[in-house]
């Protein structure tokens, strides 16, 4: 396993010729994705819900890179019909080189569901970019040097975030339906990575440590107000340090195809991108085909590695 005893966006090699797409582009850790990227030649497609922020978001992209070039996609992780247009759109006309599966709901109160019907948590955060990435595939598989990026979190090790009741049908526990969806995002990484293995396309999952983003706005009551602004000073670093683990496993030669990466810092919330440990049975084969079989039953999509999904 060789890694780098330091590294920074700055050791970002040249990306010009490059299209990187990135779910949740427009803020956070996806935007701040976007900026390294674009800093260092890539074009980058940004994919959200609205059109108006994600504008907002190219703009912001341009501003600080003048000769960046991007593009944006209309994207909701939590309705399907969405999800089979905006792939339709790429995997017609695009090649993607880094597919970036970054955008996240976290911690609803209550349990919510998606306009299929779906858990909102687990479908968004997983299943969502599952059937997104099948149906996009055809771009990446045109990329002489895939590689696709999940964004997991360190909630992927806690205990209730076992993979099963995955609708979260018997019980619902917001943060636990969050580790669920976490811990999916490692579990299919890791079958993506088995199942590209003779393909030029690399599977990464990464965990991007604490930091505050636009996951955290679903917090109620009058305690999380008070603790979130005290733990965003005290525990969390910024959007464009948790972005680190993600560049670096999309950009460095050092890494890879099934890695799992996170920031090396105390406690793992920040610092230097380095290889982490998996949450306990992860990288369990048949965890990895159950869960792929789940998936495609639960959205409809098949995925077929060699042909891509149907549109």
């Amino acid at each position: 396993m060789t890694t780098v005893n330091h590294w920074t966006p700055g050791d970002i090699p040249d990306q010009a010729g490059r299209t990187a797409l990135i779910t949740g582009g427009n803020s956070g850790i996806g935007l701040e994705t976007a900026h390294a990227l674009a800093r260092h030649g890539a074009r980058v497609i940004l994919a959200g819900r609205s059109q108006t922020r994600l504008d907002q978001a190219a703009e912001a992209v341009r501003a600080a890179t003048p000769e960046a070039r991007t593009d944006t996609l209309v994207l909701d992780l939590s309705d399907l019909s969405s999800v089979r247009d905006a792939a339709t759109r790429i995997a017609e006309t695009e090649t993607v080189d880094l597919l970036f599966n970054n955008a996240g709901v976290m911690n609803l109160p209550e349990r919510r569901t998606t306009h299929d019907g779906l858990e909102m948590t687990f479908g968004t955060n997983h299943l969502g970019h599952f059937a997104f990435n099948a149906q996009v595939w055809p771009a990446v598989r045109r990329s002489t040097a895939a590689r696709v990026v999940t964004v997991s979190a360190i909630a992927a090790r806690w205990p209730m975030g076992r993979l099963e009741d995955l609708m979260s049908e018997k019980s619902y526990r917001a943060m636990g339906a969050y580790a669920k969806s976490k811990r999916a995002n490692i579990v299919y990484t890791l079958e993506l990575a088995r199942r590209t293995a003779s393909s030029p396309v690399e599977a990464l999952v990464v965990h991007p440590g604490s930091a505050m983003t636009n996951l955290q706005q679903h917090g109620t009551g009058r305690l999380s107000r008070l603790v979130t602004p005290i733990a965003a000073r005290l525990l969390m670093g910024s959007a464009e340090g948790a972005a680190w683990p993600s560049l670096y496993a999309a950009t460095s030669p050092h890494v890879q195809s099934g890695w799992f990466i996170g920031p090396a810092g105390r406690d793992q919330t920040s610092g230097t991108p380095r290889p982490s440990k998996l949450p306990t049975d992860a990288d369990d084969p048949a965890a990895g085909r159950r869960l792929w079989v789940a998936s495609e039953q639960l959205t409809g999509v098949p995925f077929d590695i060699e042909a891509g999904a149907a549109i």
